[in-house]
C-alpha cells in the first residue's frame, strides 16, 4: 500500500475506533481511505493525521508489519471472510496467518485445576497429532496463557490478539511469553501503539480471535463471560464451536454446559474429539507411550506401585487414599510421589490430589 494511503487509513482507524462496520461502509463507497478523508467532513481529521505520522515512524523504527484488508494475499483469508474485519492488522513476530490449521482456545480467567489440565492436554494432544496447527488465543489469566503456554512447550506457534497497541503488554506479567510467542508465532492487533487496555477493545478482540481460527474451543466459562462471546461470534462467521463440559454444580462450567445443551458447541473430552469432527489429518501416532513404559521400568517398586494404581485411578487420586490402597506409610508415599513429580509422571494438584499425567 502507498504510504499516503496507509497514513490516511491509519487516521480514519484512529477516528473510527471499535466503529468498524462504519469505516468500512465509508471505503466501500469511496474506494480508499485518502478520498473518504477528502470528501467526507469528518472531526478531528487534523489531530489523526499528526497522529498517523508519529504511528508510521513508530512501525517503522519497530519493524511492524501492517497488513490492509484488501491485500488478499497477506491479509488472513479466515479474517477476510468476516463483515465486522479489522481494515488493518498489526502484527509483530513470525506470523504465518494463512498456513495450516488454527483453532482458538478460549475459557474464563478464573480458571480452576480441572479447566487448566484439560486446556494444556488438549493443546499438546492437539500438537502433537496435528500437522500445521497454531493456536489462537488473548495472552489472558486463566485458560488463555494455559493453552497459550502449552504450544510454547510443545513447539508449536501461537498467536495472541491484543486489546491495545503493540507498544505494552497487558497484563504485564504475561511479557515473558509473549515475546516467546515471537520465535514461531506472533503478537496481532487492530490498534495503533498508544491505546490502553479498555474493557471496550477486549470486546472488539474477541471477534478478531474468532475470525482467525477454523475453530474455536471453550473451556471453563461462566453463565456469563468473554469467552462465550468469542463463541458467539465464532458461530456467526460459521465457524466450528467446541466446549469441555463440566459438573452442573460448577459455576465456572456454567457457560460451557449451556453451550452444548442448547447444540451450539460439540461436546469434546480430547483433541482426537476435535480432529475427528474437523477431519484434520493426524499424524502417524509416535512409539511415546513404549518409551513412558520403559521409563516406569526403571522406577523402583514403590514408584512402580504408585505410578501403576494413579494411572488406572483415571480422575486422580488424594494422597491419603493413595495411602490407604497400597497399604503404604505417609512418608514413602509423600517421598515417592515427589519423584514421580519430578520425572513428570504425575501432576500434583490443589487439595493434596495427584495424577498421573499418561
Amino acid at each position: 500500500m502507498p504510504q499516503e494511503e496507509l497514513l490516511y487509513t491509519i487516521a480514519l482507524n484512529l477516528l473510527y475506533r471499535n466503529k468498524i462496520t462504519k469505516e468500512l461502509v465509508l471505503l466501500d463507497n469511496y474506494g480508499s481511505a485518502f478520498d473518504v478523508c477528502r470528501h467526507e467532513n469528518l472531526t478531528g481529521l487534523d489531530e489523526a493525521l499528526v497522529l498517523a505520522k508519529k504511528e508510521l515512524a513508530w512501525i517503522k523504527e519497530h519493524k511492524i508489519d501492517c497488513l490492509y484488508y484488501k491485500d488478499t494475499e497477506k491479509y488472513p483469508y479466515r479474517l477476510s471472510q468476516c463483515p465486522d474485519l479489522p481494515v488493518t492488522l498489526y502484527t509483530k513476530g513470525k506470523v504465518e496467518l494463512n498456513k495450516g490449521h488454527f483453532i482458538s482456545v478460549v475459557g474464563t480467567r478464573s480458571a480452576t485445576a480441572y479447566g487448566k489440565d484439560m486446556a494444556e492436554r488438549i493443546v499438546k494432544d492437539l500438537a502433537a497429532a496435528v500437522p500445521n496447527l497454531t493456536i489462537v488465543s488473548g495472552l489472558a489469566y486463566g485458560i488463555d496463557i494455559t493453552a497459550q503456554k502449552a504450544a510454547l512447550e510443545a513447539g508449536i506457534p501461537t498467536i495472541a490478539v491484543l486489546g491495545h497497541g503493540l507498544d505494552r503488554i497487558y497484563p504485564a506479567l504475561h511479557r515473558n511469553y509473549a515475546i516467546a510467542t515471537l520465535e514461531k508465532g506472533g503478537l496481532v492487533t487492530e490498534y495503533c501503539s498508544g491505546t490502553t487496555p479498555d474493557a471496550v477493545n477486549f470486546i472488539a478482540r474477541d471477534r478478531i480471535i474468532a475470525g482467525l481460527s477454523d475453530c474455536t474451543l471453550v473451556v471453563e466459562s461462566a453463565k456469563r463471560g468473554g469467552s462465550l462471546l468469542t463463541a458467539h461470534m465464532a458461530l456467526d462467521y460459521n465457524r466450528d464451536v467446541f466446549a469441555v463440559p463440566g459438573r452442573l454444580t460448577d459455576e465456572h462450567s456454567q457457560g460451557c454446559n449451556n453451550l452444548i445443551k442448547s447444540n451450539k458447541a460439540c461436546l469434546v473430552t480430547s483433541a482426537e474429539d476435535i480432529i475427528d469432527y474437523m477431519n484434520w489429518e493426524a499424524q502417524t501416532p509416535q512409539p511415546v507411550q513404549t518409551e513412558i513404559e520403559d521409563f516406569i521400568a526403571d522406577l523402583n517398586d514403590t514408584e512402580k506401585k504408585i505410578i501403576h494404581y494413579l494411572r488406572s485411578a483415571e480422575d486422580g487420586a488424594h494422597i491419603n487414599q493413595i495411602i490407604i490402597d497400597t497399604q503404604l506409610d505417609y512418608a514413602t508415599v509423600s517421598s515417592a510421589l515427589m519423584m514421580l513429580e519430578l520425572k513428570d509422571l504425575l501432576k500434583g494438584l490443589p487439595g493434596g490430589m495427584y495424577r498421573a499425567v499418561r
